[in-house]
């Protein structure tokens, strides 16, 4: 990985900001979200999303230590393989035994892999989420996820089979934790007080039964809290769906999201399809954090939204990089972070998603 610090890559963002137009909110109770349009949309279609990929087995994901994975031959390959189905070394962990913050995985489909911060992956000896965005070219080498735990009292595997949290992702409070801090006591710090939030305001039968699991991934999904959650997303979810053939036609690739009031968040993506496929993660994720952070219904304004996204200056910037793959820019400015994944596969070379978030 060439991790170094590109003036360049923050001046492109900062230009391609210009692009981005936020319209007249959807709000429920204390979530307010603002869908971003952008005439500058891209064609995406060749990426695999993660869900899409373990549900169909073309991705694979192993905890670190627990020995290696198989990489079937690409039998469309020119190349000789005298080795078929050869198993492929993960590198020695460096203590004995699965490791919290490491797990394995290999793409073995002909489509690049999109990795987005936040992706709750479940199975193994404990729930984590993706630490960072990320592309994995297509029959990759096993690469390291880097993720963060978000169940910090289980170290028993319940599951040897991985899996994507289907329609969850993290909520943006705990998503900046691990982005932005990339401090795993603080993504804990997060998921507890995101869980007490939400156990003390269930009723007695749920809060006893939240009491007894440290999951994040399990709580979120318990069905008391997921329909507190659905009573936020769902208006939202559907409002947007009843908007989506005049939201498509304007291009919308994104939201800016405001709780109780304040911008907190906004995600973009490089085309409308891409963010349909994230959509129904993205709109729950930030109705958790509508939820366990109640408070004003004071509803933001769109002059605050856009002014929000117009502000990419930045203050400090660093870019990871591997070549002729993606290229991961994060920009720190004035009271923000933003994270810019760029695509620099062949006949690529866009801005395929941005998070951006308030600190």
């Amino acid at each position: 990985m060439l991790k170094t610090t590109v003036l360049a890559a923050a001046l492109a963002v900062t230009a391609s900001a210009a692009d981005y137009r936020v319209l007249a909110p959807t709000a429920q109770d204390n979530l307010t979200v603002f869908p971003i349009v952008s005439d500058a949309a891209h064609k995406t279609d060749m990426f695999l999303t993660l869900d899409e990929g373990i549900r169909s087995g073309q991705v694979v994901v192993t905890e670190m230590g627990n020995g290696g994975l198989v990489r079937p031959r690409h039998r469309g390959s020119a190349l000789p393989d005298p080795w078929p189905e050869r198993p492929i070394p993960v590198p020695p962990p460096q203590s004995s035994g699965a490791e919290v913050n490491r797990l394995m995985l290999v793409n073995n489909s002909d489509r690049p892999l999109i990795l987005l911060a936040g992706e709750i992956v479940t199975g193994g000896k404990q729930d984590r989420i993706v630490g960072r965005d990320r592309i994995v070219a297509p029959h990759s080498e096993p690469v390291d996820l880097s993720v963060f735990c978000v169940e910090p009292h289980r170290w028993v595997a319940q599951s040897e089979k991985f899996g994507a949290a289907q329609a969850m992702m993290a909520q943006p409070s705990v998503r900046l934790r691990a982005m932005a801090a990339k401090d795993q006591h603080q993504v804990w710090d997060e998921v507890a007080r995101s869980r007490e939030a939400v156990v003390a305001a269930a009723p007695p039968p749920a809060a006893a039964a939240l009491s007894g699991t440290s999951s994040y991934a399990q709580t979120m999904a318990n069905n008391t809290v997921a329909q507190r959650v659905d009573v936020v997303a769902a208006p939202l979810a559907q409002s947007w769906d009843k908007a989506m053939g005049e939201l498509r036609a304007r291009k919308a690739v994104g939201a800016v999201v405001a709780v109780n009031g304040e911008i907190v968040w906004a995600d973009i993506f490089a085309s409308p399809a891409l963010l349909e496929k994230y959509w129904p993660k993205l709109v729950r994720s930030y109705a958790a954090d509508a939820v366990s952070s109640r408070g004003s219904n004071k509803p933001a304004s769109e002059q605050d939204a856009q002014a929000f996204l117009d502000n990419f200056r930045a203050q400090r910037q660093n870019v990871e990089s591997e070549p002729a793959v993606y290229r991961n820019t994060e920009i720190t400015g004035d009271g923000f972070d933003a994270f810019v994944l760029t695509s620099l596969l062949p006949g690529t070379d866009f801005n395929l998603h941005i998070a951006k978030m308030k600190d």
